[in-house]
């Protein structure tokens, strides 16, 4: 036996169903005939937008096999099978683009590890008359170093950007800011509270299981980090729209 997987998380990140509404409606303003989600994990937010887009199709790349599956039971229970595809491969060089919609949110350092890397390639994924949504990670405020030693193994200052550094680069990458928003702390304290609750869940009622040691120092050092970033780190939805090439 081992503790359950993300069942409490909608989303795979500091998103609430209310935000997600509002992107779903401004970006189905534009019916995208393609939609590609980079990072996918189970594509929650790809499958909103398709119900949203009866004519649209999509494509959700990701490496882990467990969130594809999940992705997968999802579109089928939904009737949106026929239009979506789960793919577990490397996004760095896709064939899968360009396409009318572009999701990549808290996932840039799947198309390289530079930011202003992962922002070239997803200019050249997105058509013309298309729209990016990145989710981005931005430093609220400078971390300290005491903070940074509690954050993630080698957590640097560097990490991040701040938001008009973030927004910046997305200009300098060939995008203008249709819309700028920014998670909230009730979205944050709810995406990692969900995140460690089935483990935490499970660790009380599994001390002594053999994998309860690993279980309970991974859960552990992941809340000292989310409680240290808490107010520190924020995350941005930039929905981007590329400037039209001369």
């Amino acid at each position: 036996m081992t503790p359950p997987r993300h069942t409490r998380l909608t989303f795979h990140g500091p998103l609430s169903g209310t935000r997600a509404d509002a992107l779903v409606r401004r970006l189905a303003r534009n019916s995208p005939a393609t939609v590609l989600d980079i990072g996918c994990g189970w594509g929650e937010l790809m499958l909103r937008l398709l119900a949203a887009v009866p004519e649209a199709t999509g494509t959700g790349i990701d490496l882990d096999a467990e969130d594809l599956a999940r992705g997968r039971r999802a579109a089928e229970a939904r009737g949106l099978a026929p239009r979506v595809r789960f793919l577990e491969e490397s996004a760095t060089g896709t064939p899968h683009g360009p396409a009318d919609l572009v999701l990549c949110v808290g996932a840039s350092q799947a198309l390289g590890s530079a930011l202003p890397d992962a922002l070239a390639a997803l200019r050249g994924l997105v058509t013309g008359h298309g729209r990016v949504l990145l989710g981005e990670g931005f430093w609220q405020r400078t971390p300290t170093g005491a903070e940074l030693s509690r954050m993630w193994p080698g957590a640097a200052a560097t990490d991040h950007p701040d938001l008009p550094a973030l927004v910046d680069l997305a200009i300098a990458a060939g995008f203008r800011p249709e819309w700028t928003e920014t998670a909230s702390p009730q979205e944050w304290e709810e995406f990692e509270s969900a995140y460690l609750a089935d483990t935490e869940v499970w660790l009380a009622r599994h001390p002594d299981h053999p994998l309860a040691a690993e279980t309970r120092q991974r859960a552990d050092r992941h809340r000292a980090a989310w409680l240290t970033y808490r107010g520190v780190l924020g995350l941005a939805y930039l929905t981007l729209v590329p400037v039209v090439d001369r």
